[in-house]
């Protein structure tokens, strides 16, 4: 794990570190909320292969608070089918967005929190 990716949930979220209370090794843990934790694991010799379908989703209130933040942060996102810039709105109005961390994993922001 670099220590890029470390920060980037915390900058991007305003995640909160917390104790790894499992091992004395270099996982990070960050609070995510309502009791919800993201455990950032380090392997520097994996070989990380990515597919949009698998993804780590979060709603938020504040849809486009977030997405706006996105922009300033210069993050570059994309909607489901992979126009730049561009928010997507489901069948059922849910609003989402995709954008990868800097490992290249997916992450989808959506605004189901509202239903």
């Amino acid at each position: 794990m670099s220590i890029n990716l470390y920060f980037f949930y915390q900058k991007v979220f305003d995640f909160k570190e917390i104790e790894n209370t499992a091992s004395n090794s270099s996982t990070r843990w960050l609070s995510i909320g309502n009791g919800k934790q993201l455990h950032l694991i380090p392997r520097p010799d994996a070989i990380i292969k990515t597919n949009k379908a698998v993804h780590f989703a979060l709603s938020t209130l504040e849809f486009d608070a977030f997405v706006l933040r996105l922009k300033i942060m210069n993050i570059e996102f994309s909607d489901w089918p992979g126009t730049t810039l561009k928010n997507y709105i489901r069948k059922d109005g849910i609003q989402q967005v995709y954008f990868k961390d800097p490992d290249h994993y997916w992450i989808e922001i959506n605004d189901d929190y509202k239903k």
